[in-house]
């Protein structure tokens, strides 16, 4: 009787704890805010000296893009970034998570001169951010290049990039780490990789058979080149920081993964390695060599010489580390194993001898939302931290995106998106589930909601939004949505409930 007593009551609390979520739940110093990146809001892709970026090239390839669109105007934020300001003071965030454009701040690369014209409109933007008590959190590298270094070396391909890189990062040192106390190398290399360089969706659209079908490329061999030469490329930035910068600018560095929570498709010991295989090609790929000085023992079997080797110089870099680890989580997926059971892929997904799916009988894992891949599973959340932390020391962790995609075409009607129910219980569940691996001790330090404003969702254009606020890409008319109410009050102490019926009970 007792011991139905206890299990009662677990479940009471743990019901409890999905039913809301309160700010005062998460330490006072903790951060809360929103993030975008240069690419897919800032617009203005000719102007102030700014020179061509590999997805300026790239998303003017026809074909390339779902709706055939591009960046070239996006949220025109390189106009418009005080209202964008504002909203994010109107929200009440304490932090704001953007990244810098190489090709606004280095045209050439170490080739030719800073342009000054690009370091005005981050001084601007990074002194008004303060200005409102909003810290930047900023990302050097999300996803987008100067062409010029693809045209003259092939970029990630190359070891030269490691220097153009390092330049670049103490250039942005230099220029702005008075002010910027947290500093990402990368956004997201485990999609960069692959997507360019194996799957070839992504530039430089490199692929080949049976990955893909590109003009040019080696699947076999060139992702593991390029994550080598990223990872270098990080471990070069941060020990110029280290040695440099740090100790008088008083910051950290770290670098943001993308990170899906993988499960088992089916209850038996091969899916369940699988799952844990899946984990490592995709998430510890990278941080292994950065946090330990070497891949991972699951890639090293399976893939042997064609993994590259450390060199001694290598290694020294490596020591530095990480301040911390930025999480990017969206959503979990199922995972067969192929070793042992083969599946009809013949590509196994990147060699790891997996394949991984939304669906299991039929039925999918959570309920679906706009992107294909992008299921809301809020366990996901806690498990992947927990992940994290016991894989990674417990190394300090920020969620640097999390966020819900609702689909965008003209026959979406406006008012539909701005009530956007499913995107307020989506944070709700994944902001409680994180309360939960924190309780276990995992060092969480702050989160960032995906993000300001709806914006150009790389592969597919404006088909997906993802905003707190709607913007309309005719007139760059921004209004706030219903999770942004939402997401304003959770942030001024609210006690925020499972919402009820038509998703407008939104507090107590």
């Amino acid at each position: 009787m007792k011991a139905i007593s206890i299990l009662l009551f677990l479940h009471f609390f743990f019901s409890s704890i999905a039913c809301f979520v309160h700010r005062g739940q998460f330490p006072d110093d903790f951060l809360f805010g929103t993030s975008t990146s240069s690419y897919q809001i800032e617009g203005a892709y000719l102007e102030g000296n700014k020179s061509l970026s590999n997805w300026d090239v790239f998303s003017h390839i026809p074909g390339k893009i779902k709706d055939g669109s591009n960046g070239d105007v996006a949220d025109d934020h390189y106009h418009l970034y005080m209202k964008d300001i504002e909203l994010m003071q109107s929200l009440g965030v304490n932090s704001y998570r953007f990244s810098i454009s190489w090709s606004r701040i280095l045209p050439e690369g170490r080739f030719g001169k800073i342009n000054s014209v690009g370091i005005e409109f981050y001084n601007n933007l990074i002194d008004s951010l303060l200005l409102k008590g909003i810290q930047p959190f900023v990302t050097l590298s999300h996803y987008d290049i100067p062409q010029e270094l693809e045209d003259r070396y092939g970029a990630w391909l190359s070891s030269q990039i490691q220097e153009d890189f390092g330049y670049y990062a103490e250039v942005c040192f230099k220029a702005f780490g008075d002010r910027v106390k947290y500093w990402s190398t990368f956004n997201e290399p485990n999609v960069m990789v692959p997507d360019g360089y194996l799957l070839g969706t992504y530039p430089p659209s490199r692929c080949s058979k049976p990955f893909g079908d590109c003009p040019t490329g080696d699947s076999a061999i060139e992702p593991y080149i390029a994550a080598h030469n990223v990872i270098l490329s990080h471990a070069t930035a941060a020990d110029i920081y280290r040695k440099r910068y740090q100790v008088k600018q008083g910051g950290s560095i770290g670098i943001v993964m993308t990170t899906y929570w993988y499960e088992p498709l089916r209850n038996i010991p091969a899916d369940h390695s699988a799952a844990q295989r899946y984990l490592a090609f995709d998430i510890a790929w990278f941080l292994d060599p950065i946090i330990y000085g070497d891949y991972p023992p699951e890639m090293r079997e399976i893939l042997g010489s064609r993994l590259p080797t450390f060199s001694l110089e290598d290694r020294r870099k490596l020591q530095n580390k990480l301040d911390f680890i930025g999480i990017n989580h969206y959503s979990t997926l199922y995972v067969k194993d192929c070793m042992f059971f083969p599946c009809q892929s013949n590509t196994s997904e990147g060699e790891m001898f997996a394949v991984r799916t939304g669906e299991r009988d039929g039925l999918p894992i959570g309920t679906p939302t706009a992107m294909p891949s992008f299921f809301v599973v809020p366990r996901g959340m806690e498990k992947i931290v927990m992940y994290m932390m016991e894989r990674y020391n417990n190394t300090p962790m920020f969620i640097t995106e999390n966020g819900y995609a609702q689909k965008s075409s003209p026959n979406v009607p406006m008012k539909d998106l701005l009530n956007d129910g499913g995107r307020v219980e989506y944070l709700r569940s994944y902001l409680a589930s994180l309360t939960v691996a924190m309780r276990q001790g995992a060092d969480v330090r702050g989160y960032f909601v995906w993000s300001i404003i709806d914006n150009f969702e790389w592969l597919y254009g404006y088909t997906l939004r993802f905003g707190l606020h709607y913007v309309d890409y005719d007139t760059l008319e921004r209004v706030p949505k219903l999770s942004a109410r939402w997401y304003k009050q959770f942030l001024h102490g609210s006690k925020i409930l499972k919402q009820k019926g038509n998703g407008q009970h939104l507090s107590s």
